[in-house]
């Protein structure tokens, strides 16, 4: 029982100390850990990867480009940039939007990338 005890005070006073972007990266983390998801500074390129985060940014081409649609996923541990080609907009696609994206890990200017990703939007509770 003391352990217990020990543990619950020692989250406590973490949690009391803690800043709160910290505190929101270990739940992100723990979330993605709980429902399968890779953490996304343990993918590597060319790996198939299933990543469960939050949407930082949304960022549209402009309209004399080729359509694309680019979102930073945040897990907790690191960003992967989404892109979506051929797309300008994506309902439900935007920031602050949690989502579990899976897809085959690229590397673009020493960021990792997933291409045109199968994703499924999250329901906050």
């Amino acid at each position: 029982m003391a352990s217990t005890s020990g543990g619950y005070f020692r989250r406590l006073v973490r949690r009391l100390t803690s800043d709160i972007a910290d505190l929101d990266a270990d739940d992100l983390s723990r979330t993605a850990e709980a429902v399968g998801a890779q953490k996304a500074c343990d993918c590597r390129s060319g790996e198939e990867v299933t990543v469960l985060g939050r949407l930082r940014s949304v960022e549209m081409c402009p309209r004399d480009a080729a359509a694309t649609l680019e979102a930073e996923l945040y897990d907790g541990t690191e960003g992967i940039t989404l892109v979506w080609l051929g797309r300008r907009r994506i309902p439900g696609i935007e920031p602050g939007r949690t989502l579990k994206a899976r897809g085959r890990i690229a590397v673009r200017d020493g960021r990792k990338v997933l291409y045109n990703p199968y994703y499924e939007l999250q329901t906050t509770s």
